[in-house]
């Protein structure tokens, strides 16, 4: 990787004004979102199980509520850091704006290795960081949701914290809960699925095929996981998988419903280094990334293509099924090699998408049959797809900026209608 220090928020913010340039923008038309509208920073002293007290830090961030409340997941991982949170509250923002949902972006996040902590110290942890981000979060205001290392029984954690305060159950407070408590239908693995739908749709596109493409995922959690596995039931061949420890690779392709059992039955303890199979190949994130594929979906975390591996890449279509996951230095190096990319603010907006489908049943005491959700699921992303390709074909220009110009011409056009420009 770069010696040189990754700033993601720098790069949100110079693919705004690079955008706004493209599109002929006055400054004071986007210069709002080049700014969080919040930023909290809070400290969680938490007593451990053995009587110890460890001080954790957290981040609350609300980028913008133009289109309605702020929307985005709260992260546990030992390298989060406000610039991080900022970063990931400001795509949410144009997400939302992209697939055309009503929702600002936000986000949050914990400095912690959760897999350090029992469940019950990641219970007092969740807790005591909802109570200090409290005045900021609502069902009106700001809805959590899962990201990386958070899940249904975190976000029960949440809404319980929220509802005693309130003095009364508040399920739309947070979304991807468990069913029991209001959660979703076809949440869990929303952002996989429209993950593959965008896949399908590229291809389609490109006039190459599906069936027999040879696919690489990066990061086989919750989205990369059920990519894979939908993938593999629409025909393509994923060759390699990876976790944290490395990848796994087989040139006749792996059985990832197999690799999902495995995965499932070891918990927060997932290793591909542990798994044991004569047939494969175990291989590290980076030769993953530079394999010989038809299409490479990094779905771990951000900054993994850089301006140092870049060239090294050899797919030719990259679905970035992660937040973040290219940097603006390796996205030039690989328009100019020719890949195509379908950017993160499109691929992997199922999550947020089945997020609203989640917060629209909680306020309206509903419950959507599973296939009604993925259909509805599908109508969406393929039409926001079609509005970023016909405005990349238009303007010449990659798919990112066609997905950047889509959700700034509506964010600047809200701003105008809600009379909040000279």
């Amino acid at each position: 990787m770069s010696a040189r220090k990754y700033e993601p928020f720098e790069q949100v913010k110079n693919t705004i004004k690079d955008t706004a340039a493209f599109m002929g923008l006055e400054e004071k038309e986007y210069i709002s979102l080049m700014f969080p509208e919040r930023e909290l920073t809070v400290s969680l002293p938490i007593k451990m199980d053995d009587g110890s007290v460890c001080v954790f830090k957290g981040y609350r961030v609300q980028h913008s509520s133009l289109k309605g409340p702020c929307k985005g997941g709260i992260r546990y991982h030992e390298d989060v850091d406000l610039e991080e949170v900022k970063a990931l509250s400001a795509w949410m923002t144009f997400k939302c704006a992209v697939v055309n949902i009503p929702y600002g972006g936000g986000k949050g996040g914990i400095e912690v290795n959760p897999r350090k902590l029992s469940d019950a110290e990641l219970e007092t942890l969740t807790r005591k960081y909802t109570a200090a981000i409290l005045p900021l979060i609502g069902p009106e205001k700001d809805i959590p949701a899962p990201d990386i290392n958070t899940n249904p029984k975190v976000m029960g954690w949440i809404m319980d914290t929220y509802s005693t305060f309130a003095g009364y159950t508040v399920p739309g407070v947070v979304t991807g809960k468990p069913i029991e408590i209001g959660g979703s239908l076809g949440r869990s693995g929303s952002t996989g699925r429209g993950v593959m739908f965008m896949t399908r749709e590229i291809m389609h596109r490109l006039g190459k095929p599906l069936i027999g493409a040879k696919v690489a995922i990066q990061g086989f959690g919750n989205v990369g996981s059920m990519a894979a596995r939908l993938l593999q039931n629409e025909g393509a061949k994923i060759v390699a998988v990876s976790d944290v420890s490395c990848g796994l690779y087989c040139e006749e392709g792996l059985d990832c419903n197999e690799l999902s059992t495995y995965v499932a039955a070891n918990g927060r303890s997932k290793l591909f280094k542990d798994y044991e199979n004569k047939h494969l190949k175990k291989i590290s994130n980076e030769e993953l990334l530079q394999l010989d594929v038809n299409i490479l979906i990094p779905a771990a975390k951000e900054n993994q293509i850089t301006e140092e591996n870049a060239n090294k890449i050899r797919a030719s279509v990259i679905v970035e099924g992660a937040n973040g996951p290219t940097t603006i230095e390796a996205d030039a190096i690989l328009q100019n090699k020719g890949v195509t990319v379908v950017p993160d603010i499109l691929a992997n907006a199922g999550g947020v998408i089945v997020s609203y489908f989640e917060w629209v049943q909680n306020i309206q005491s509903l419950m959507w049959e599973e296939e009604e959700i993925n259909r509805a699921q599908e109508k969406i992303m393929i039409r926001a797809f079609n509005s970023v390709w016909d405005c990349a074909v238009k303007t010449e220009a990659p798919l990112r900026k066609g997905a950047y110009m889509v959700a700034l011409d509506r964010l600047v056009r809200a701003r105008r209608i809600r009379g909040q420009l000279m």
